[in-house]
């Protein structure tokens, strides 16, 4: 059974409500109470307007009768008819209190387990072995880790997925172009300076495309090593797992540094799928959903036109015999579903491959694979751009590398926190605008709708204030400063004592963390954290501009500092379910 968490209060007045709509009228029991945060009061209820044609009345007239009903309801302090019906609820003192006090005495801040139960599998990052990753990995393995930290902090079994690019003809190429020239450098060991043993391997795949594309002697040479990786010969084996070892070695570095979740162990290459790849093309044979097609194999869509209003087709096997990127992803998600036994699948992948997981979708549902027990989604994104408004390149019109973009990205920061505080030491400066850099990175990406585009700027990522990584860490570190002047203690909470506006406001922002995860966990739109925890910081800052907390007796103070450490709690775990520190100091 799930833990609900603590309720929250817009879930309990909503409640109050519904009660006060079925007894009011009895004809209209289970009616939406439709209750949201409002401007105007703590709470506003829009059922009277919604419902007073099926009740036959007046929206003015119901919301009274409804305001009746709501009479007694200990819940509520007060509730004013507003407009043309419109219930304005204020929740009562001890109440929004009772809330502070109980979602503070909760490791896990009052949020329920939504998710307890389901088996997810989050695909994202998935880089090509033996090649640099560059800007187009950034979102994908941002805004997949931190959905993967939301779903498992909201009860799912998470099982991360790093699909790499681990197979196919161009490791015959550079696995014989490796064999010939013995002299190669190309193990991280081996390497000194900014050089990775991916970016010497993309050099040496190059050098070894160019060989293949003017010597017929070496191509020939390179397909018989396709040949021999593709039967398992022993030797040509065993340097491809040289190879993509390096290459993970690198992957794992830059993992780190972003604070990315993903392990060797959750690395699932397109060769892990290879054996599987016959036996796949059979059951799709067999049921009829692949056919041929001028000598390949295809599964035309039964949903999808093309511009010339023919089916558009799924390409399982090619011409040559030769099996593509769809013959893979249908082995991956018939593996996912009936292996791994998942229930929901999410492939974390820019917005240009839409057309290609439709087509993959429907195909597994044609066969049976995917059911109405399961759910599969493509977590679309858009592009990052640059300065120019276009897709990001370097100044010469190549790719971005990401290790490059994050470099950037500190030394700004690093320039940032020194002016801000130039009595840090070196160790300190370093640490902190690592921190600050990497968190800026990774919050300007998320905390934009991630169907959009958005522009790398570091100035403004980097930034005190504003909507940054940046504003809401110096924001826990001087929450966690008030909280360390006060001596650190274990706030308790008066139940009795009235509530000023700011405070007020603070505490029903803090009530709300839980109802925002869950929101979260089912959009799969981050975004809507990162809007939620600005908020809070904002409010803490209007809360503690109006209303002192060191100075406050008791049993003010102690209520001030619980609703300190509750925010500051909040902005921790919020931005750790985004992947951000949330440093004691800066």
């Amino acid at each position: 059974m799930s833990n609900p968490g603590v309720p929250s209060l817009l879930g309990r007045i909503a409640g109050a409500v519904s009660g006060a709509i079925g007894r009011a009228r009895p004809e209209l029991a289970g009616a939406d109470p439709l209750v949201r945060r409002s401007e105007h009061a703590d709470f506003q209820s829009n059922a009277a307007l919604a419902l007073s044609k099926r009740a036959r009345a007046r929206p003015a007239d119901l919301a009274g009768e409804l305001s009746a009903a709501l009479g007694g309801e200990s819940l509520i302090s007060s509730v004013e008819l507003s407009g043309p019906g419109f219930l304005n609820i204020t929740a009562a003192a001890d109440a929004v209190w009772a809330q502070v006090a109980a979602r503070l005495a909760d490791p896990r801040l009052g949020v329920g387990v939504p998710e307890r139960g389901r088996r997810i599998v989050v695909d994202y990052s998935s880089p090509n072995v033996a090649k640099e990753m560059h800007v187009g990995h950034l979102r994908t393995t941002i805004i997949g880790d931190s959905l993967a930290r939301v779903l498992g902090f909201l009860g799912g079994e998470v099982i991360r997925q790093n699909h790499l690019g681990d197979w196919g003809t161009q490791f015959g190429m550079l696995i014989q172009y490796l064999e010939e020239h013995p002299g190669a450098a190309w193990h991280q060991d081996e390497l000194s300076g900014t050089d990775s043993a991916v970016s010497v391997l993309d050099e040496l795949y190059r050098a070894a495309r160019g060989k293949f594309d003017t010597d017929p002697e070496f191509a020939d040479r390179a397909r018989q090593r396709v040949v021999a990786l593709q039967s398992g010969e022993a030797g040509t084996l065993a340097r491809w797992r040289e190879i993509v070892a390096e290459s993970e070695k690198v992957f794992r570095a830059l993992y780190d540094r972003l604070g990315v979740l993903l392990v060797p162990g959750d690395s699932v290459g397109e060769s892990f799928y290879n054996p599987m790849l016959a036996d796949v093309l059979a059951e799709l044979v067999a049921a009829g959903v692949a056919v041929e097609s001028d000598g390949a194999l295809v599964i035309f869509s039964e949903e999808v036109t093309g511009p010339d209003g023919n089916p558009v087709p799924l390409m399982v096997r090619k011409t040559d015999g030769g099996y593509g990127y769809d013959t893979t992803d249908l082995a991956t998600i018939r593996h996912r579903l009936h292996d791994l036994k998942a229930d929901r699948l999410l492939y974390v992948t820019d917005y240009r491959q839409s057309l290609h997981f439709r087509l993959i979708f429907e195909a597994a549902r044609r066969m049976g694979w995917l059911t109405d027990a399961a759910e599969a989604t493509h977590v679309s994104y858009g592009t990052v751009l640059g300065p120019d408004g276009r897709p990001f390149k370097t100044r010469a019109g190549g790719t971005v590398r990401l290790s490059d973009l994050l470099d950037e990205a500190v030394a700004r920061a690093r320039a940032v926190v020194a002016e801000k505080d130039p009595e840090l030491d070196e160790a300190d400066l370093d640490r902190i605008a690592e921190q600050a850099g990497i968190g800026a990175v990774k919050y300007a990406d998320l905390s934009t709708s991630r169907v959009k585009d958005y522009t790398f700027d570091t100035d403004r990522m980097v930034s005190f204030t504003g909507n940054t990584g940046v504003y809401l860490q110096y924001a826990h570190t001087r929450i966690r400063s008030i909280l360390r002047k006060a001596g650190d203690p274990e706030a308790t909470v008066d139940p009795t004592i009235p509530l000023e506006t700011a405070e007020r406001a603070l505490a029903l922002e803090l009530d709300a963390y839980g109802t925002t995860l869950a929101e979260v966990g089912e959009t799969l739109e981050p975004h809507r954290l990162c809007g939620y925890l600005y908020a809070l910081a904002r409010d803490f800052t209007t809360f503690y501009e109006a209303c002192p907390v060191l100075k406050a007796e008791e049993p003010v103070r102690g209520n001030r500092l619980a609703l300190c450490r509750l925010t500051a709690r909040t902005l921790a775990n919020g931005l750790g379910l985004l992947g951000i520190s949330a440093p004691e100091r800066m």
